[in-house]
């Protein structure tokens, strides 16, 4: 049995927190600064620990205040969340959804989707976050996200879904080609020319994927002419003529079709990573979370 005890003081500390004084959080929750601080004080007691390190010009949360307030803050937005559910008709998308996406990818094909996902179901709000980190859905309190790349397998609490692998080629600027001249479509000769590579998160540049034939794939690792930690700033500088770059097609389908890239060694094109939709599984029956993964699936494929 869960005493009620534990839920005592949980929303005034929340407030505060969001607030970051104690007047503020009073005025918000129409109270004294004497019962705010009373309330915040017999739940540290509670807990044993201190919440916020409190000086006389300024609040802050400690690290175990900051751990306690991501717990409470999901805790108190799905209680939010279960009174939409039961207000709410069945079958009918409402609340707020958080969603992760890939920076680069999120931007380009997924917002798209979520704008007309919101035309379709205008009571529910999504929060967008973009990264391009791994994601604990459960920890962070997403419901959904989207990934390329990643383990084959997720951790039980996690639904997922494949979506398909993006298709990798190998381009430049036309006024590169004619500066290089005739090329032999071989990896000798991809090797010579100047490599533009995307510089990771960790800061290691990425692999080029290599395949002949029916062989494995491989990475190599070319030595880099420039490389560029933004992948919109990477394809710009190919589109500048500064080298060479694998890039995926998702990426860069509005520059080949305008003519500003061109695709060389067409038969070193591979397969690159796969793309996953996320969601915890604990939530796949919630209306609006069902409704997302629908339309995601349904019109996110590379």
């Amino acid at each position: 049995m869960y005493s009620s005890e534990r839920l005592k003081g949980i929303d005034v500390f929340v407030s505060v927190a969001n607030a970051g004084s104690f007047t503020a959080a009073a005025d918000r929750l129409n109270l004294t600064n004497s019962a705010v601080g009373k309330a915040v004080a017999r739940l540290e007691s509670r807990l044993g620990v201190r919440l916020f390190e409190r000086t006389t010009r300024s609040l802050s949360l400690t690290d175990a205040g900051q751990a306690f307030y991501r717990t409470c803050q999901r805790v108190l937005g799905e209680l939010e969340e279960a009174e939409h559910v039961l207000k709410a008709d069945d079958t009918d998308p409402v609340g707020k959804l958080r969603i992760d996406l890939p920076a680069t990818y999120g931007r380009l094909a997924v917002m798209p989707v979520i704008f007309d996902f919101m035309r379709a179901f205008p009571n529910v709000q999504p929060q967008v976050s973009f990264t391009d980190r791994f994601v604990d859905l459960v920890e962070d309190g997403v419901d959904v996200a989207v990934r390329i790349g990643g383990a084959e397998t997720w951790p039980t609490p996690v639904g997922y879904r494949y979506l398909g692998r993006e298709r990798r080629i190998f381009c430049c600027a036309p006024k590169y080609l004619e500066r290089v001249g005739e090329m032999a479509n071989d990896v000798n000769a991809l090797e010579r020319l100047d490599a533009v590579l995307y510089r990771r998160p960790d800061g290691t540049p990425s692999p080029w994927f290599l395949q002949q034939g029916d062989a494995p794939v491989e990475h190599c690792h070319p030595a880099a002419k420039l490389e560029v930690g933004s992948a919109d700033s990477w394809v710009e500088a190919v589109v500048q003529g500064f080298g060479v770059a694998q890039l995926s097609t998702w990426l860069i389908e509005d520059r080949l079709a305008r003519g500003e890239l061109v695709q060389v060694f067409p038969s070193m094109a591979v397969d690159g990573l796969p793309l996953y939709l996320l969601w915890q599984r604990s939530r796949q029956l919630l209306p609006k979370v069902d409704a997302l993964l629908t339309y995601f699936g349904d019109r996110l494929r590379i």
